[in-house]
């Protein structure tokens, strides 16, 4: 079969290239099962229609993928509606974080098949396999809804996760990397790249055991955690600095030092590789402890990132108990990163329930005191979302501008407006990780 997957052209709200690796990941998937594939990150490339649509006249394909995300409602539409005029005889669907939390809306584009739950690429496979028979009328396939002439049904089972030896890791010959690192070079965007520098993502885990209710992983990848092993997460990494100018590594996962004893067998083995690979990760506070930064620091760690979130009790009461007393570990862990040269990048954020733009402030300032990142973004009530919002609705899910502003003043007592001002204030950090990773062309 021959298939695209593509990220729509749009205007990103946020960029993390960790969100569109599965464009690439799926494409490798499908590759290894014997398809023909095409991968296109449009949105990255700064794709015009009429170049995506170019792309899909010309392709001819048999099934187009559509990746969505929470900023690239319109754009997932849109494609659509081009999909189904230029290739009338094709199967169109939509995989992604946004389908998983609200996939009845995806049910009134023009789609024939919308992923709800499991590994995207076992959802892409199993609507393949779909196809192939003919579309058959009945229940759709696990994880997926599709179209039928009887109208959408409903998957007949929970989706797939994958187990991590059955993942393809993408082919970096086809990852726009360049693009990625022009979005990365404004550091006050508060992006999570580094700016300057070229990044490697190497997604080594997926699942989240920790249960946060404002994050989509577990929604996504399930409670438990799956995660590859280190001979090929660091074979990959090798082979890919071979092929092109990365600088250093993204390793992208949920909770990269959930499992402690993975972490220090990585370490080890990037000890023994006869260059050095600088990185960075995401974390808990409560997953860390001094031992653990300081053998991390010296395998190649420049920044650390963990969930903060906020300093005020009220609002910090809420959070999962690992999470609780936020601002006692934060001071434990801040000074054990700058003891040992590791980039501390704290996520706060605005606008939780139970804090005060004053709180929120206060938490930014303590922080920033303490040489730490601050990487602030807005509450979203992911479980507020429904089939039946417009598009416009939906669009605002994206972590940038309140769902409701009414509720937040009737709430809270306070105009979203001081809220956003911290969001949107800037300041005048200037992050150290870029001065301790070489450039490629000094070696």
């Amino acid at each position: 079969m021959k298939i695209l997957v593509c990220w729509p052209p749009h205007v990103p709200s946020y960029f993390n290239a960790g969100h569109h690796l599965p464009v690439f990941s799926v494409s490798a998937y499908l590759r290894s099962l014997g398809h023909e594939v095409d991968a296109v990150d449009g949105g990255a490339l700064n794709q015009s229609w009429k170049e995506f649509a170019d792309r899909l006249f010309q392709g001819d394909y048999d099934l187009v993928v559509l990746v969505n995300d929470f900023d690239v409602v319109e754009g997932v539409r849109r494609a659509a509606d081009y999909a189904r005029a230029l290739l009338p005889d094709a199967a169109v669907m939509t995989v992604g974080r946004l389908s998983h939390q609200n996939p009845g809306f995806f049910e009134r584009l023009e789609l024939d098949a919308v992923a709800h739950s499991g590994d995207y690429e076992a959802a892409v496979e199993e609507t393949v396999r779909w196809l192939e028979a003919g579309r058959p009328d009945g229940p759709g396939p696990a994880g997926v809804a599709v179209r039928t002439a009887s109208g959408w049904q409903p998957p007949a089972r929970p989706g797939t996760w994958l187990p991590a030896d059955r993942w393809v890791l993408p082919d970096v010959r086809e990852i726009p990397y360049s693009r990625y690192e022009n979005l990365y070079r404004r550091d006050e965007s508060k992006f999570c790249g580094i700016p300057e520098r070229r990044e490697l993502v190497v997604p080594v885990a997926r699942g989240c055991p920790v249960g946060c209710d404002f994050c989509d992983v577990p929604t996504m990848q399930g409670l438990r955690e799956r995660r590859l092993d280190v001979p090929r997460v660091v074979d990959y990494i090798r082979r890919s600095f071979a092929d092109h100018p990365f600088e250093y590594v993204a390793f992208y996962a949920p909770t990269f030092t959930l499992n402690k004893r993975w972490v220090l067998e990585l370490c080890d083995t990037l000890d023994a590789e006869p260059r050095r690979y600088p990185w960075k990760c995401a974390t808990t506070m409560h997953h860390l402890d001094e031992n653990l930064v300081a053998r991390m620091a010296r395998a190649g760690c420049v920044r650390i990132s963990v969930g903060v979130e906020t300093f005020e009790d009220e609002g910090a009461g809420e959070l999962p108990r690992i999470k609780q007393s936020p601002r006692r570990r934060f001071e434990e862990l801040s000074s054990w990163c700058a003891e040992h040269g590791v980039e501390l990048n704290c996520f706060l954020i605005v606008g939780l329930p139970g804090t005060t733009p004053e709180g929120t402030r206060r938490t930014m300032e303590e922080i920033s005191k303490a040489g730490a990142r601050v990487r602030p973004t807005l509450y979203t009530p992911y479980d507020r979302m429904r089939p039946e919002m417009s598009e416009r609705e939906l669009s605002g899910f994206n972590r940038q501008l309140f769902v409701d502003p009414e509720e937040v003043r009737a709430t809270t007592g306070y105009e979203p407006r001081e809220f956003l001002e911290l969001l949107y204030r800037g300041d005048d950090y200037l992050t150290p990780a870029t001065e301790r990773i070489p450039t490629a062309d000094a070696g």
